[in-house]
């Protein structure tokens, strides 16, 4: 067992009013800057709708994350090295500029500088990219609270596949908002994608980021990442991605989103888990069978076995205390309510999300319905208008039943504490009926509804320390699956493109490090070869050994 900590965030989609603060704060602490207009670390999306950029859940469009080869081994949807490699100065999976919308502004200049005259002047929209006049027609926010609207609901990826009865029940309109941020996988494809190693998962906490020096503007970590949350700032040549605001977390404070969060929906907590089982469990064959799988990852903060070996591996104690109060861990393993988005990917994500439920009382009352009676709050639930098989298509890879047995769960709480507030006689069974008891339901019902700052966001602060460890375990652990046959950037074998990182001292089992006379970038492989890296090289100065001859020296 290899005990690792990772920050993780769990969004309460019940909470969600779509107001896009937690994009505009986020826009302006991290995305303020010219080549990142088109850029959203964190949007806001309306479901049902084909997001942002078009149809990014499409992966026989785009590619992204991991499949399996038929001996059932981890491959980049991308394809093999060898294709990557040849396709590298041609990437057709990425999406253009206008599957992300061309950002615009408006000419403002034209009122200021408009001679005096009857006619009112006019603002009109131009590129904020070119500067030149455009016609809108697509936009980050595009689809705001349009529930798919007619001509665009059955282009939803989510909806392949879906029988007439589903989209006859979208003309009852219905929608429900996603904030999406980067996920900060286990797995991540990106980390595994990218040609000169700037990819990198952080050993001691799991946030995904980008290394600027070294990145080289290659973008297969764009077409790598299935949920598109990888951008190229066209000024700067390079990668940009969500930092899960990691100078607020080292100093433990929650993420610039979760700060300003009106509906107060996100929930920050360490989750630990088993590196060791996290190949396992995204190889398992069945993808609806990987949310499971997902969940037999995570380590009980409480068990004293787990903290004896999270001690021996380095994990500092209150690091240790602070997952045994995530409210993460609570939503997703304790009371299994949260639930990852596309777990089909196999990138095992570690942004989750509460189901929405609204509806039901909607339902219930229409139908005539007491809602304090569960087995009609439980049928209801089969009548949503967006239906439950909708929602298995986000988050369980079309599995129904855990979708069901979540809702049911929260529609249980609902009922209790109806009864309670109303004074209404209370039905002893409703718990075990949703295997929980009463203690569970009232522990639920505080964390989602009227938890308070530190219970919500339960992070502890980086150790300073630690600092000389982490930097060395930088150079090898950039993912969980960084071990020996892990399709992640480490593994065996003579240095390529996923494994090197360029001007390090040998950041995998590959390189035997780096060396004089290239720029950083010539380095001896297993049999003490001279070799040059022709991806991570600038441009600039010699290149020696460039095409081999480099015998042992």
């Amino acid at each position: 067992m290899r005990v690792m900590a990772q920050v993780a965030m769990v969004m309460n989609l019940d909470k969600c009013i779509g107001c896009h603060t937690c994009s505009v704060t986020c826009k302006q602490t991290w995305t303020n800057r010219p080549g990142t207009e088109y850029v959203y670390f964190n949007n806001v999306e309306t479901k049902p709708g084909i997001g942002y950029p078009k149809r990014y859940e499409d992966q026989d469009q785009w590619k992204g994350g991991w499949t399996l080869d038929r001996r059932g081994r981890l491959q980049l949807r991308g394809g093999s090295r060898l294709r990557r490699l040849l396709s590298i100065f041609y990437n057709p999976d990425l999406p253009t500029i206008d599957d992300y919308g061309d950002p615009w502004t408006y000419d403002y200049q034209r009122l200021i500088d408009a001679p005096l005259g009857t006619p009112n002047p006019s603002a009109h929209s131009i590129s904020a990219l070119t500067g030149r006049d455009m016609d809108l027609r697509w936009g980050s926010n595009w689809e705001d609270d349009l529930a798919g609207a007619p001509g665009r609901a059955e282009a939803d990826p989510n909806l392949a596949g879906a029988s007439e009865q589903v989209r006859m029940e979208f003309e009852q309109v219905f929608m429900f908002y996603l904030p999406r941020i980067c996920e900060h996988c286990l797995n991540p494809s990106c980390v595994a994608s990218c040609p000169s190693g700037a990819m990198y998962k952080r050993a001691e906490d799991g946030i995904v980021l980008v290394d600027q020096d070294r990145c080289r503007g290659w973008r297969f970590c764009v077409s790598g990442c299935p949920y598109k949350k990888v951008y190229f700032n066209h000024r700067t040549g390079k990668a940009e991605k969500c930092t899960l605001c990691f100078p607020r977390i080292e100093a433990g404070q929650p993420t610039i989103c979760s700060e300003t969060c009106v509906g107060r929906l996100r929930y920050l907590g360490l989750m630990l888990y088993d590196a060791d089982a996290v190949l396992p469990a995204a190889v398992t064959p069945d993808p609806q069978d990987l949310y499971q799988a997902q969940l037999s990852v995570f380590l009980d903060p409480d068990d004293p076995g787990v903290q004896a070996e999270a001690a021996r591996q380095g994990i500092p104690p209150d690091w240790v205390a602070a997952a045994q109060r995530s409210p993460v861990y609570a939503l997703a393993v304790r009371h299994g309510v949260a639930l990852p988005l596309h777990p089909e990917y196999r990138t095992l994500p570690m942004v989750w999300y509460v189901p929405p439920l609204s509806p039901v009382a909607d339902v219930v009352h229409a139908a005539g319905y007491d809602d304090a009676d569960p087995d009609r709050v439980f049928a209801a639930i089969d009548s949503l208008r967006i239906p439950v098989e909708y929602l298995a298509s986000l988050f369980t890879a079309g599995r129904v039943e855990p979708v069901r047995q979540v809702l049911r769960k929260l529609a249980a709480v609902r009922a209790v504490m109806r009864a309670r507030q109303l004074g209404l006689p209370a039905d002893e069974s409703l718990p075990a009926s949703v295997g929980a008891d009463p203690a569970d339901l009232d522990s639920l019902f505080r964390l989602l509804a009227i938890a308070k700052y530190d219970e919500r966001y339960v992070v502890p602060a980086a150790h300073a320390e630690d600092a000389g460890r982490l930097a060395a375990q930088h150079e090898q652990l950039f993912c969980s699956l960084d071990a020996e046959g892990g399709p992640g950037m480490g593994g065996h074998g003579p240095p390529a493109v996923e494994s090197f990182h360029p001007g390090g001292a040998g950041g995998s089992a590959g390189v035997a490090g780096a060396v004089d006379g290239g720029g950083g970038h010539t380095f001896r492989d297993n049999d003490g070869r001279l070799r040059f890296n022709l991806l991570g090289w600038d441009g600039k100065g010699a290149a020696p050994h460039l095409f081999g001859g480099g015998g042992p020296a």
